[in-house]
């Protein structure tokens, strides 16, 4: 018979695990936890570190990406841009490897453009510009320079997932490539694909549980694929758990069932950015995010709002307009707050305001 926990539960012991509770002592750390931070708007990402640590500088994810380079950035899960642990890039890269889309396996064409761009960064550091007139020139074919300039990036994440490109510093507005065996300051050590699965997979649960194969599936490879995400939790044996969450079957770690089962709610009111991890890796179920609210939150074309959590569900959007001096935040809470919770959010609204203030010449 499967352990029967509450939302509350579940909810509590994961904004614990995110930080959002005890904050964090280095980026590094976030990003690990977090499985990556999603990377497609970069302000995000840094507003989603700075909602788990507070005391860290505010060039901290800069300086970790682009100088120190214990972070890293490139496209990952789903072929997001995610920014991850560059130590434990290894351990991505043997897991992404299985991936099928965007080409990575039996595209014979893909195979090509692969081994160009592992030829034009040998050792280099270009810019999107640099790196098509190289390809072109290298492999005389044109198509290869128009494929690296599409700006949407999809012809280089099969290149990403094989561990042959990702982000370096920037050239002003320019986006700079690099392979990362050069661009990193430390070896890359990839287990074998299956052991970096399953791997994976615990990080998932570690971080997101109680989850379904649907909510695993959906964050590993986007569009569910239900009998995937069985198999990657099925690889884990004994070492998972099925458990009954308020009527609703879902899975957790072994070892993390009595944590969760002593969880108690924090208390906690918070400002998450768009994309933020703890929107795009949860259930979508109602006791989280009222059905009603959906699409405010998850909208259109991929785009993820910023959301108000209160004790770990959505409790509504918020956004900013300005820049500079002029920065607004405005709360929009789909609902009555408790008190003490709008008081904290719009102290909140209040720091996010001063912290993108001073952003936009950070990353």
């Amino acid at each position: 018979m499967s352990e029967k926990l509450s939302w509350r539960q579940a909810l509590a012991w994961r904004m614990r695990r995110h930080h959002l509770v005890e904050p964090a002592r280095d980026a590094v750390t976030v990003a690990s936890t977090l499985c990556g931070l999603h990377a497609q708007v970069m302000s995000s990402a840094e507003l989603s570190l700075w909602a788990r640590t507070d005391t860290l500088p505010r060039n901290a994810l800069a300086d970790a990406l682009w100088e120190r380079r214990t972070l890293v950035k490139l496209w990952a899960a789903r072929g997001t841009l995610h920014i991850l642990p560059s130590s434990e890039l290894g351990l991505w890269l043997a897991a992404l490897g299985t991936q099928t889309k965007f080409g990575n396996v039996g595209n014979a064409k893909i195979d090509k453009l692969v081994d160009v761009i592992s030829a034009a960064l040998d050792d280099k550091v270009l810019t999107r510009t640099e790196l098509a007139s190289a390809a072109e020139r290298i492999s005389g074919d044109p198509a290869h320079a128009e494929w690296i300039g599409s700006s949407w990036g999809s012809y280089l994440k099969a290149a990403s997932f094989r561990g042959k490109i990702c982000f370096a510093k920037g050239d002003g507005t320019q986006v700079r490539f690099a392979a990362p065996d050069t661009w990193l300051r430390e070896p890359i050590r990839r287990p074998p694909a299956q052991d970096a699965l399953r791997e994976i997979t615990r990080k998932f649960l570690a971080a997101y549980a109680p989850a379904t194969p649907e909510d695993l599936t959906r964050w590993w490879l986007g569009p569910p694929v239900p009998t995937r995400g069985h198999k990657l939790i099925a690889a884990l044996g004994k070492d998972a758990v099925e458990v009954d969450v308020e009527g609703h079957r879902a899975w957790v770690l072994a070892s993390d069932l009595a944590d969760i089962r002593a969880a108690a709610a924090p208390g906690t009111a918070c400002l998450l950015p768009a994309f933020d991890p703890w929107v795009i890796g949860m259930s979508r179920r109602p006791p989280l995010l009222d059905p009603r609210h959906r699409d405010e939150v998850f909208r259109k074309q991929g785009w993820i709002s910023p959301v108000l959590v209160v004790n770990g569900r959505i409790a509504g959007v918020w956004r900013h307009e300005g820049t500079g001096d002029r920065v607004s935040v405005e709360l929009r809470p789909f609902g009555r707050l408790p008190a003490w919770a709008g008081r904290r959010l719009r102290a909140r609204a209040e720091q996010v305001r001063d912290f993108l203030a001073g952003a936009q010449d950070r990353l």
